[in-house]
């Protein structure tokens, strides 16, 4: 054991946030088997890094139109699936994008190891 570890255990040099993440619940089948959903539940996750992404001008039709986006990165061990959820952050909605995966937890140092990538369209 070397004169160090242990030293920066839980330490993150980037401030973290908690985000609220609505998920709907799945509540039974219509008779073509397609899901019914029930309403949004929230739950909130502390320990989040919040890093902005780009922002891009929609089509010529929605000239005042803009989507912005987010990378939510998620403490180690969160470990539920995001796909489908939307993430409540800064007073502003955010799409889920895809089906979010961690990296290997031994891999990535510090506290975080799953990047959400997240959208907002407004306009």
């Amino acid at each position: 054991m070397g004169a160090l570890d242990g030293l920066f255990d839980g330490l993150s040099l980037l401030a973290t946030c908690t985000v609220r993440v609505l998920r709907r619940r799945k509540v039974g089948g219509d008779e073509y088997n397609a899901p019914i959903w029930g309403a949004w539940e929230p739950e909130d996750v502390p320990g989040v890094i919040a890093t902005p992404g780009a922002t891009a001008d929609l089509e010529a039709s929605r000239p005042e139109g803009v989507t912005v986006a987010m990378t939510f990165h998620f403490p180690k061990g969160y470990g539920k699936p995001l796909k489908g959820c939307r993430i409540l952050w800064g007073g502003r909605e955010y799409r889920v994008v895809g089906d979010p995966q961690p990296y290997m937890a031994e891999n990535i140092p510090g506290p975080v190891n799953m990047p959400v990538e997240c959208e907002a369209c407004d306009g």
